[in-house]
Order: C-alpha cells, then sequence, then structure tokens
C-alpha cells in the first residue's frame, strides 16, 4: 500500500484494510489492487479469497444461475500454488506474476478450457470436454497463476 494514489486514496485504503475481516462481505466487491495490496501485506491469501469466492458462488449461485461448471478443487489447488509463490521468504525471494496473481477469475462458458465441461450454454453441448485450451486465453490465465 503506497501514497502513489495521493493522500485520500491512501486513507481510504487503510480505513477499507482497517475494516476489513475475511468472512465481510466487502471483500466481494474491493478492486483488484486492493486485493493485491492484501495479498502482499499478508492480511489476505489467495486461499482464504478463493475459498469466499466458492462459498459466495454456491450462495448465490441457486438464485442467479450465472455458473455451469465450477472447478472447486482446481481453484484451490492453484490458490494454493498462488499463495506459495507469493509468501516465499521476502520481496526478492517470492515470485510474483502480476497484478491478477493469485485473483480468482471466471471464464465464460464457451472458452475451451482443456478437461473441463465446456458448454457454451448449449444443451447440444452439454458434456462436451474440450482436449485443448483456447490458445492464448488460457495459456496466459494458467501462466500468470490467475485462478
Amino acid at each position: 500500500m503506497g501514497i502513489c494514489g495521493g493522500p485520500r486514496k491512501f486513507i481510504r485504503d487503510w480505513h477499507f484494510l482497517k475494516s476489513l475481516t475475511t468472512s465481510n462481505k466487502d471483500i466481494a466487491f474491493a478492486s483488484i489492487a486492493e486485493v493485491g495490496r492484501l495479498f502482499r501485506s499478508g492480511k489476505l491469501s489467495p486461499v482464504e479469497l478463493t475459498k469466499l469466492t466458492l462459498k459466495r458462488i454456491e450462495r448465490l449461485n441457486p438464485k442467479l444461475n450465472a455458473y455451469i461448471t465450477v472447478t472447486e478443487e482446481l481453484a484451490l489447488r492453484q490458490a494454493r500454488k498462488a499463495e506459495a509463490e507469493l509468501s516465499v521468504g521476502g520481496r526478492k525471494s517470492r515470485l510474483d506474476r502480476g497484478p491478477l496473481h493469485g485473483v480468482p477469475i471466471s471464464l465464460k462458458d464457451n472458452v475451451y478450457t482443456a478437461g473441463i465441461r465446456t458448454t457454451a450454454g448449449s444443451k447440444i453441448l452439454g458434456e462436451f470436454v474440450p482436449v485443448d485450451d483456447n490458445g492464448r486465453v488460457i495459456h496466459r490465465d494458467r501462466k500468470s497463476t490467475r485462478l
């Protein structure tokens, strides 16, 4: 957390971090920059955020029907990897892949994901499991350890 956004930004971030608890719904609406600062300061881990996100999906998806396939085990495995990379030793020895490192993301169901059911919202493709990923989209996500 720096002052690069000016004093108001610093004060807002400080109040946000001070009031935040891992059970607080505010984290669901935190910006990626805020989540990144929480990761790098050790106040939140990618595993904690992923678990909160998965709980939120479980709670809200029956009403919203926003997710067709949720890869809980994969998300948690990737979160553990990101957490290990971000927390190794000090700043110099840790591996930081950028602002989305460890942040859970969702992919639209028309993006091929190797080994994961990808239906494009179609009954015809209801059980379709692609062999390959959608090229650069997934490769970049997996390389940067976004979840």
